[in-house]
């Protein structure tokens, strides 16, 4: 019986791929299992993720011969995993020795259906500890209770996917995988969907994950049109949560968090290429007016002078024919 599956998709990260794999053997107990999925890299990571099968206890090599992004690969690894235990690992990141087993005996305590953990971010030689914003640590809650209030952050603006741990029941009632094809924030709609329709969940203070932010290739420093993608992911959030029966409740919540994202966009928009800075702002546009507008202008009435405005003028945008997320 596998007792944890790790799912830990890899796209052209072969300089940080070993250390990824090393802390997986640090890690490695004959009932876990590694599910390492190249996401048909095309730098040296096939090379070094054929050699860790041979090496690596419990690896498990899975290769897409076409690239799916990050929510795709995912999904490949759930689908192979064999786990009562899901996580998910990043292929640039890496882990404290001992960390899964902690981690497991952790949710096995608890018996909740996922659990949420700190973790280490680390910027060139820089290391913050980033905590999930939730303020009650080792007790059982229902997660609907965690997204509110709307004006604060919340379980559900913490959506690192490997920052947790996660029940095979989970899967069984279609609540893990992501939405295929999503290439950046692919973690809300999924993190949302959690927390509106899983039964329990805990947080615990238990750091081992060292997430690597800066990484050359990453999505988040590339300015390119895979950015949008942000707009998708947040129209699923607001088209989800409007159908959930404590919609009035929740929609605040997700229409504010919506906003705070196209305003951070918007306000780093020199760092894309000029098309899709053009694109980011018509999108931009139709999303808020695709919105409901009651909800919308409670959010903007209760943000900061600068940034409603910011947004209240974009709102005001005409969009171009044709122009689609």
């Amino acid at each position: 019986m596998v007792k944890l599956s790790v799912i830990v998709p890899f796209y052209n990260v072969q300089q940080y791929a070993p250390d990824t794999l090393r802390s997986l053997s640090a890690n490695a107990r004959e009932d876990f299992e590694f599910i390492l999925v190249d996401d048909c890299s095309r730098d040296g990571t096939p090379e070094i993720l054929a050699r860790a099968e041979r090496e690596l206890p419990g690896a498990v090599h899975v290769r897409h011969e076409r690239n799916g992004g990050l929510a795709t690969a995912r999904n490949t690894g759930i689908e192979r995993a064999r786990g009562e235990y899901l996580t998910f690992l990043d292929g640039d990141d890496w882990l404290a020795p001992g960390y899964y087993a902690e981690l497991v005996s952790a949710i096995e305590d608890l018996g909740c259906d996922f659990l949420r953990t700190d973790h280490v971010q680390c910027t060139a030689r820089a290391r913050t500890v980033h905590r999930v914003p939730h303020g009650r640590r080792g007790v059982v809650m229902n997660p609907r209770e965690a997204i509110l209030p709307a004006d604060r952050s919340t379980s559900v603006d913490y959506a690192y996917a490997w920052a947790g741990i996660y029940h095979r029941r989970l899967v069984d009632k279609g609540l893990l995988h992501f939405t295929d094809g999503l290439r950046t924030a692919e973690d809300r709609p999924w993190i949302w969907k959690l927390h509106r329709e899983a039964e329990s969940f805990a947080a615990v203070s238990l750091l081992g994950v060292f997430y690597r932010r800066g990484v050359a290739s990453s999505l988040t420093q590339i300015g390119d049109v895979r950015q949008l993608d942000f707009i998708r992911a947040f129209d699923q959030v607001i088209a989800e949560t409007a159908e959930d029966r404590e919609a009035d409740a929740l929609l605040p919540k997700a229409v504010r968090t919506y906003c705070a994202i196209i305003s951070h966009h918007l306000g780093s928009i020199e760092r894309f290429e000029p098309a899709v800075a053009k694109k980011l702002k018509s999108l931009s546009a139709a999303a808020l007016r695709r919105m409901p507008q009651d909800v919308l202008d409670e959010a903007l009435d209760s943000m900061d002078l600068q940034r409603a405005t910011k947004l209240r003028r974009l709102r005001r945008r005409p969009a171009p024919a044709g122009v689609a997320a």
